[in-house]
């Protein structure tokens, strides 16, 4: 009867469930797929800057790969049903592949620093050299913070979630906090100096043109900080008021949070390179196949 039809509407619930984020998954492995495809295939793409893209598809894929099955085999079982050491591999993880994924977008910001508000420095400063360091630290850091903050885990049972404050505070400040404030700067310098040389080509061009080259500025760097701000904070804000009011809260509320934050693995594919034309042209000739059928690699991508 009545029992039988609610386990009948909890396992329907459990299917769209578990496909919705299968789904999110294969999409997010699918798109970093293709940007470290294209940037790995095709020689024109052989720049710091990609690089730096490369690193941060890199850090997305694993994200789709081993976080959200993780993550979504966790959500739908709940914490309790498995023991200490489930708990805080998941969480190493996690805590590990989303940290770079975060470090990775802050090592870009800072490229496109030097390439915006110093262009005649550009190529001495951020050289191939600059970049490995760059990626070596984003993952070192990463990977150091995620083990860090779950050897110093309770027990699973609590909800998996940090009891040494000390570690919480390190693992909130440098995976999150700090990252964010040096990216909200530099976006906010790139878009000032952005303005300013508008401003002075306005001498040679029409106005039209330079308030649509400020337009485009303001538009790409709002959408770059605001889509990942809306994935993250939340997540941020409320594990930040968890970990230090210690406030009894539903595991079902911080997981569902948690799930719009990963989903930023899935969009920054389409931000960062769906952006440039050249990485559009890669994906149609990757994904017609005719990379197979011929040499591609020295092309012009326009």
């Amino acid at each position: 009867g009545e029992s039988s039809l609610l386990c009948i509407f909890t396992s329907a619930k459990c299917v769209l469930f578990h496909i919705f984020l299968g789904l999110l998954s294969v999409v997010t492995v699918c798109g970093n797929l293709l940007v470290i495809i294209s940037i790995i295939y095709f020689k024109q793409l052989h720049t710091s800057t990609n690089y730096l893209i490369l690193s941060l598809a890199v850090a997305d894929l694993l994200v789709g790969v081993v976080v959200f099955p993780l993550t979504m085999e966790f959500s739908i079982s709940s914490c309790r049903y498995y023991d200490d050491l489930f708990c805080k591999i998941r969480g190493a993880f996690d805590i590990s592949l989303c940290t770079s994924s975060i470090l990775n977008l802050c090592c870009i910001s800072i490229d496109r620093y030097y390439a915006v508000c110093q262009p005649l420095t550009y190529r001495t400063k951020i050289n191939d050299h600059v970049v490995v360091i760059m990626i070596l630290m984003s993952w070192g850091v990463s990977f150091f913070i995620g083990i860090i903050v779950r050897i110093n885990q309770e027990q699973c049972a609590a909800p998996c979630f940090v009891d040494n404050v000390l570690a919480t505070i390190m693992g909130l400040f440098f995976s999150f906090y700090l990252p964010v404030l040096l990216m909200l700067c530099i976006y906010l310098k790139i878009f000032l100096v952005a303005q300013r040389q508008a401003r002075s080509i306005q001498n040679t061009k029409s106005g039209a043109t330079v308030s649509k080259m400020e337009r485009k500025a303001t538009k790409t760097l709002a959408i770059v900080m605001g889509i990942f701000l809306v994935c993250w904070l939340p997540f941020f804000l409320f594990t930040t008021i968890l970990s230090f009011s210690h406030v009894y809260v539903p595991l079902a509320l911080i997981e569902f949070l948690n799930w719009p934050a990963l989903s930023n693995s899935m969009l920054n594919p389409f931000i960062y390179a769906f952006f440039y034309s050249w990485f559009r042209s890669a994906f149609r000739i990757i994904i017609s196949g005719k990379i197979i059928q011929s040499d591609f690699t020295n092309s012009k991508l326009l």
